[in-house]
């Protein structure tokens, strides 16, 4: 059992703290107010970031002091969006979000990973017609290895897991979400996420 405090409630934190809990873990969920938000954090060993991409940093900045030797999973995107609510652009274009909070946090280990897909993937990867694949970016190997056993505790098969490398890889994977409007407006609501088949 591992303590895990899941930072946002909306569809994405809901929906991982739901799964984790269920897998066995410990799990609290951080409301917006910031004491909640520090508590959650001081007394976790894994952080995951559900918040709004475009807040994120800012967010968690706040939280250096907590975060401190902790694993941070990052599973946002950070995005302009358009009119329509949908990602119209990236907030950090030659950069990413993950790539951000590992700068301003150099003592949290930041891993980026099941943010190329609809929420819903992220804890069901099975109900797909093709298996999908999760993406790791981070510095630490070590968390990237517990990530990866927090992911097939949420029902991701071994080999569906690809470490991509630093977390310089995460602009790579948040450039990803550049394909959802475009996915949405063609396929409505679907679950989907990006697969790379060999």
């Amino acid at each position: 059992m591992t303590m895990i405090a899941v930072l946002g409630n909306g569809r994405v934190g809901g929906s991982l703290s739901a799964a984790l809990a269920r897998a066995g873990h410990e799990v609290t969920v951080a409301d917006r107010s910031p004491a909640a938000t520090a508590d959650a954090a001081r007394t976790a060993q894994i952080v995951i970031n559900a918040t709004p991409g475009a807040s994120s940093l800012e967010r968690l900045l706040a939280l250096r002091e907590e975060l401190e030797g902790k694993i941070l999973v990052d599973v946002s995107n950070a995005t302009v969006d358009g009119p329509d609510g949908l990602p119209a652009g990236l907030l950090y274009p030659g950069s990413s979000l993950g790539r951000q909070l590992q700068d301003a946090l150099p003592g949290t280990r930041v891993v980026k990973t099941l943010n190329t897909m609809l929420y819903t993937v992220m804890t069901a990867p099975t109900t797909l017609a093709h298996p999908p694949t999760a993406f790791l970016s981070g510095e630490d190997s070590g968390a990237k290895q517990v990530v990866h056993g927090l992911l097939e505790d949420l029902g991701w098969h071994r080999d569906w897991v690809t470490d991509l490398g630093g977390i310089e890889t995460a602009q790579a994977a948040e450039a990803a979400v550049l394909f959802v409007p475009h996915v949405i407006r063609s396929s409505g609501f679907a679950p989907f996420a990006v697969s790379i088949t060999r």
